[in-house]
């Protein structure tokens, strides 16, 4: 695919600023009202309807610009068991930046509502898992890695897992979904398909939603448990809580990476592990192309000056 095919990185920054804004000035107001309404709007509206229309207007072709091309059978499975083993280690780096904060502010993360009953729990597959999945996707490992494709695939992944990460606009939950970033990131790249970055988003939030509510009817149980266990001095508590963390967290990693190795494309997509490297890639701009490239960063530098502001704002001077 050649770059001029591509959006310029200076266009999605710019759609990037401007989805920022209007999901922290609407999304938290359409939330607050109703959670899952508020969320079907922010996704559909706030975020997919945007970049699908900017990309028509702009004349790109979205099968090219998106990856719209087939996975195998063989792919899902493999992306499924990739998530499988990404979402502890996610788990754990949020859980680091937990505790990070709560040594000087008192912190708790927000998740959504845990599901109650089957119903619930099936809506909240759809709102929860489905609908972000899609959405999301569509910006960060579409539009988003796409553009930056121009400076190479590996940057392109990193950099659109970061403004993935930002644009949750929570410091607790900055690491997880940067982390989940990169590894959807080298699934879009490895398959050349936005449907396998879909599907890994869905299975990630899927996978949270369904412990949450296979927790919920145990929580009773768990609750009379720990009221008769001998009590356990905080500290304690964390270290024990933050070392099976982390070896859960070490062992799924390097079944990931082993997972990810193995995880095969389609046509003339590489493997991360060979030895050409993929900014040698297609997809890399020839230099006389790269040293015409006027990169403005202004619109992410103000994203990422309002995430930082809200979060010290929320964590440090309450």
């Amino acid at each position: 695919m050649r770059t001029r095919s591509l959006p310029t990185i200076n266009e999605v920054n710019i759609l990037f600023l401007v989805l920022g804004l209007v999901l922290l000035i609407f999304g938290s107001m359409v939330q607050q009202r109703d959670l899952y309404i508020g969320v079907l709007i922010t996704e559909y509206i706030f975020i997919l309807a945007p970049n699908l229309i900017y990309l028509k207007m702009r004349g790109y072709s979205l099968k090219n610009v998106l990856g719209l091309n087939p996975i195998t059978v063989r792919q899902i499975i493999q992306i499924f068991l990739i998530m499988i083993f990404a979402y502890p280690m996610a788990v754990f780096l949020n859980y680091i930046i937990l505790i990070l904060v709560n040594s000087v502010s008192p912190a708790m993360p927000i998740g959504v509502p845990v599901p109650t009953n089957l119903m619930d729990y099936l809506v909240g597959l759809l709102v929860i898992a489905v609908t972000p999945g899609i959405c999301e996707e569509v910006m960060f490992r579409g539009t988003m890695q796409s553009a930056y494709s121009r400076m190479g695939d590996k940057k392109a992944i990193l950099i659109s897992a970061l403004l993935f990460g930002m644009f949750h606009f929570n410091l607790l939950n900055l690491l997880g979904p940067l982390f989940l970033g990169i590894v959807l990131g080298i699934i879009r790249y490895k398959t050349d398909s936005l449907y396998g970055s879909i599907l890994g988003h869905t299975i990630n939030n899927g996978i949270a939603l369904t412990l949450g509510f296979l927790l919920t009817g145990l929580s009773e149980n768990i609750q009379e448990i720990t009221e008769q266990a001998p009590l356990i001095p905080e500290g304690l508590q964390l270290i024990i809580t933050l070392v099976m963390l982390g070896s859960w967290a070490l062992f799924s990693f390097v079944v990931l990476y082993l997972l990810l190795r193995n995880l095969k494309g389609a046509g003339n997509i590489t493997s991360m592990d060979d030895d050409t490297d993929m900014e040698d890639s297609s997809t890399e701009p020839e230099e006389s192309e790269m040293e015409s490239i006027n990169i403005s960063w202004a619109p992410i530098v103000v994203i990422a000056g309002i995430f930082i502001f809200l979060n010290y704002r929320y964590f440090f001077l309450i």
